[in-house]
């Protein structure tokens, strides 16, 4: 047979070849994909063009953490044991709440609305950093660390440096990062750690080499526990732009909250699932959960592809559906889905003071097209929306009448149905005035969005911001 024929055949064999697997995967979709666009978008592309959508099903398209979910529903016999023993020390910190919104957010994290804690907010990275590096300085026992991005720069550095000091102090140290979010971090970096006896694990979508490459369900949480006393969470990761260094982003506005008292014991929990999801291992830490005079209510509440539902889709409804007076969201991505539009666009007409505070620069091109064409729906329905125009937002805070949210979780599809976030809950009013404070100041800070800003730009335009609205189910 002449080469050409054989090339001929080949392709036609290579072409029928994805074309049945993607008849395979169309059945996969419909069974599996947690949304009706999404659904509908793999179909068609499929059937289209299986040659690009078959690879990119397998890199993106799964969406279940399969072994994680086991492993948070309680079927893993040693963390069901763990979660049960926490809930019991904590029962005299326990308080049940008494509104709509905090009875739905106990069920969707999962974990207990506790008193005695205290909260302190952080507010940029000089801030945050000082406080994380001093509090790392002052661990005896063990550290939990769990973040998305590591960087081998100055802050990076520093980072490394403390861990590896409270390591030789005889301190263990349980570092986590994501694979993908920290995918820079070198080899030389962690060899480091590892001669000073710190136990590093990756985040992975999967422990098994079929699983390796896919890019969805990242570990978006940072998390770092000191003794089982102080625990920092928020929207900071460990690099130099953090601090501002960044030429691009120039000044950075930032989020990040320290914790004291029994929400430390709920944050452990979440970093040991994660940990053991990693490392196959469980830590023996503190579990004692001890009170603060500062006397403050707090709920952590984890989410992620492992739950049931899509809690933080639903978490930010609720606080739209509940909210009477103010609903203030600060977040670098604004990316709703229908519920959560909907939910919004209620309570504004409804009479509540929405605002929503979304960056002026891009550091993700298709996620800030896409932002372009919620303008009009949400505007038209009486909704504020603001661009930081001080350097580049970050910051993932909510405020929803007296109740304030610090955490990890954007609004956009990663974050409703593929990251793992974690957030903090208090409806204390010395820390809800304390954000409402810092919130108001960023206002001063941005100018008001208007319509036209989408409706009057050049048609091309228009038509690669609605092109990558497509593409939200995956960005």
């Amino acid at each position: 047979m002449p080469g050409h024929e054989i090339l001929t055949a080949t392709l036609a064999a290579a072409l029928l070849l994805f074309h049945g697997l993607g008849l395979v995967l169309i059945v996969h979709a419909l069974m599996n994909v947690r949304t009706s666009q999404g659904t509908i978008a793999w179909i068609v592309s499929l059937l289209a063009l299986p040659w690009i959508a078959v690879p990119m099903y397998y890199l993106t398209g799964k969406s279940r953490f399969s072994g994680y979910v086991r492993a948070r529903r309680g079927e893993d016999a040693d963390l069901r044991k763990l979660a049960e023993d926490m809930h019991q020390r904590l029962r005299h910190h326990e308080i049940k709440p008494d509104d709509a919104f905090g009875r739905a957010a106990e069920f969707l994290g999962g974990l207990p609305f506790t008193r005695g804690n205290e909260l302190t907010l952080l507010i940029d990275g000089e801030e945050t950093f000082e406080a994380l590096f001093k509090s790392i300085a002052s661990a005896q026992t063990y550290l939990l660390v769990n973040f998305f991005i590591v960087k081998n720069d100055r802050v990076g550095h520093r980072f490394k440096q403390a861990l590896i000091d409270r390591a030789k102090a005889g301190v263990r140290v349980y570092f986590l990062y994501d694979e993908l979010g920290s995918n820079k971090l070198s080899r030389a970096y962690l060899k480091e750690l590892e001669a000073a006896g710190i136990k590093h694990a990756y985040f992975g979508s999967n422990r098994y080499w079929v699983s390796r490459v896919q890019l969805n369900f990242r570990n978006h949480r940072k998390i770092v526990v000191v003794d089982g006393k102080e625990a920092f969470v928020g929207g900071i990761n460990v690099g130099d732009e953090y601090l501002g260094r960044d030429q691009r982003f120039g000044a950075w506005r930032d989020t990040h909250l320290k914790l004291r008292g029994p929400s430390v014991q709920a944050i452990q929990l979440v970093f040991i699932e994660d940990w053991n999801w990693a490392a196959d291992e469980i830590p023996d830490l503190e579990w004692s959960g001890h009170a603060e005079t500062a006397d403050q209510i707090a709920a952590i509440i984890p989410t992620g592809p492992a739950d049931p539902v899509e809690s933080w889709q639903l978490v930010v409804a609720e606080l739209a559906n509940t909210a009477r007076e103010r609903l203030w969201i600060a977040t670098p991505y604004f990316v709703p889905d229908g519920g959560v539009l909907t939910a919004l666009q209620a309570a504004s007409i409804r009479g509540v003071d929405v605002r929503i505070l979304i960056p002026e620069k891009a550091d993700h091109l298709l996620v800030w097209l896409s932002a372009f064409t919620y303008f009009e729906p949400a505007i038209t329905c009486g909704i504020k929306l603001f661009r930081y125009t001080r350097g580049f937002l970050h910051q993932k805070v909510i405020l929803s009448d007296q109740l304030a949210c610090v955490g990890t979780a954007n609004l956009d599809n990663r974050s409703f149905r593929l990251n793992f976030e974690i957030s903090a809950l208090s409806a204390d009013p010395a820390f809800a005035s304390d954000v409402a404070k810092m919130l108001e100041n960023d206002f001063t800070l941005s100018r008001e969005v208007k319509v036209d800003e989408f409706t009057s730009r050049p048609f091309l335009f228009r038509l690669a911001c609605r092109a990558a609205r497509l593409t939200a189910p995956v960005q």
